[in-house]
């Protein structure tokens, strides 16, 4: 399927996240880029659209932002759940699942045993293999190739490490109870010997889950590698339930050491706000990364949703899209290395530059203020604020005069909120009427947001890429107004751009 045209019985399927035809999805999983593809594979129940008969739905993209939805990749059977995992592309044939010529796709999976099976109530990892370039699996006959007796042991990333310390494969996976990463490595994909453990380190508010392992320049020079983790967890995030969170060191080959761990052990619950996140919003969960991305780009994609709420938003007869893709970046900010994530995928070719709409050096009186001209569904907004003597100003997105969703600074404070308390349907969950707030602070003395509004969601990219917030929204379909905003006093519109999505 492609990005659908909303309908009255679909007002909320996304125009530029994907999301499955008519079926339950979570955790993006076996992200690649493979033969000129982008390759999502997901969590999926392919008989209802709550979660549950765990399988690995599978869809492709040329750009990240027109996704064709292909049959269920590796099904669940009266043996095993497939829970989280990653798919690696094994050129070298290392596990023999294909030939020299012909080397094949491989992915590592946790294995969620069923009660009557041989190693029920476990968690253990199992490995599939593809060869034809990932639409079909066969799994291995030996399955699982890695069990720690657990019923905790989960969601596999698996990275392909070249460094001093040689080369082989490596797996980064948690035993999610406990709070702690867990890595290994193996030299066929089948044989692993444990390296290291990291953790319990920072938040510890809910399980952890799906870890990711990765290096990055920082700023930009290919001298200064530092590695990045990644972890999720649920709940305990910044603004309630889901969240993830990530640190910045150094991996060796065999242990990673952070540079960025602010408490260890259990958290602190008074030192949340100082935690590294990937995103401050509610529906940001489960964020990997895309295998073998071209000119070592790292690019990441989460699931758009809550565990608090996420079996009850009001969308069918699909539920939960994914996020944007993101491309992520360390940058040095006051002595400190931070991920910087940006938006990624070729939005120019559904925009529409007929409908564009601009404004510059305007003032905004105190009161709401809607901008005619800027109406929209699907968008994408830049603005850059300077303050007065307002306490807060911003935007309201998706209005219509009574609802809406404001996205605002307050500078005194230094933070960013999205307020949906008004943004339409809400209902449905007692937590999901929320304001949820993200440190923010001026950059010569300006605040830049870039905004994607959906139609059932908004992705804040504030002070380009430091800081994002995701929030799922459910408006109604002629709740297209933008304004500006001032609570208080005054503020300035240094720019405004519109860009409309068909």
């Amino acid at each position: 399927m492609t990005a659908a045209t909303a309908t009255t019985a679909d007002t909320f399927r996304p125009a530029l996240h994907y999301a499955a035809a008519n079926t339950w999805l979570n955790d993006p999983n076996g992200l690649i880029f493979h033969e000129g593809v982008y390759h999502l594979y997901y969590q999926n129940n392919p008989l209802d659209n709550v979660w549950g008969n765990m399988s690995w739905g599978h869809a492709t993209s040329p750009d990240l932002i027109t996704w064709t939805e292909h049959p269920v990749a590796i099904s669940c059977d009266e043996e095993e759940d497939i829970f989280s995992g990653s798919i690696v592309f094994d050129r070298n044939n290392t596990s023999g699942f294909g030939t020299d010529s012909a080397p094949p796709l491989v992915a590592v999976y946790t294995s969620a045993f069923k009660p009557g099976s041989a190693y029920q109530g476990l968690q253990a990892q199992s490995l599939a293999y593809s060869r034809d370039g990932g639409y079909t699996w066969t799994k291995h006959a030996t399955n699982p190739v890695l069990n720690r007796g657990s019923a905790e042991f989960r969601d596999p990333k698996v990275i392909k490490y070249d460094g001093g310390a040689g080369s082989y494969w490596v797996m980064v996976a948690v035993e999610a109870t406990d709070f702690q990463v867990v890595l290994y490595k193996s030299e066929d994909l089948k044989s692993w010997e444990l390296l290291s453990t990291f953790g319990p380190a920072n938040a510890t508010g809910g399980v952890w889950e799906c870890p990711d392992l990765f290096p990055l320049p920082v700023d930009g020079d290919p001298e200064n590698i530092q590695w990045v983790l990644t972890v999720n967890l649920n709940p305990g995030g910044p603004n309630k339930g889901s969240a993830g969170q990530y640190f910045v060191g150094d991996f060796d080959g065999t242990a990673f050491t952070s540079a960025t761990t602010v408490t260890e052990g259990l958290q602190d619950p008074d030192r949340l706000g100082e935690y590294q996140w990937l995103d401050w919003g509610r529906d940001y969960y489960a964020a990997v990364s895309f295998s073998d991305v071209p000119d070592n780009r790292r690019l990441m994609i989460a699931w758009m949703n809550n565990w608090e709420y996420a079996n009850q938003i009001p969308t069918s007869p699909w539920r939960s899209p994914m996020t944007l893709g993101r491309e992520l970046s360390l940058r040095t900010f006051d002595g400190k290395v931070r991920l910087i994530q940006e938006a990624t995928g070729d939005f120019a070719s559904i925009s529409d530059p007929a409908r564009a709409f601009s404004l510059a050096h305007t003032e905004i009186a105190e009161g709401t203020h809607i901008l005619d001209g800027a109406a929209g569904s699907v968008q994408r907004i830049d603005i850059t604020l300077t303050p007065g003597s307002a306490t807060e100003f911003g935007l309201v997105v998706r209005g219509d005069g009574d609802q809406g969703t404001r996205i605002g600074v307050r500078p005194a404070e230094g933070t960013l909120v999205v307020d949906r308390r008004d943004s339409g349907q809400t209902g449905f969950h007692e937590t999901f009427a929320s304001i949820d707030a993200a440190p923010i602070h001026g950059i010569e003395g300006s605040y830049k947001l870039t905004i994607f509004v959906d139609r059932c969601s908004v992705e804040v990219f504030a002070q380009d890429g430091q800081v994002t917030m995701t929030e799922l929204i459910f408006p109604a379909p002629n709740s297209t107004d933008v304004a500006v905003y001032a609570l208080g006093g005054t503020a300035t519109v240094a720019n405004l751009d519109v860009i409309q999505y068909a």
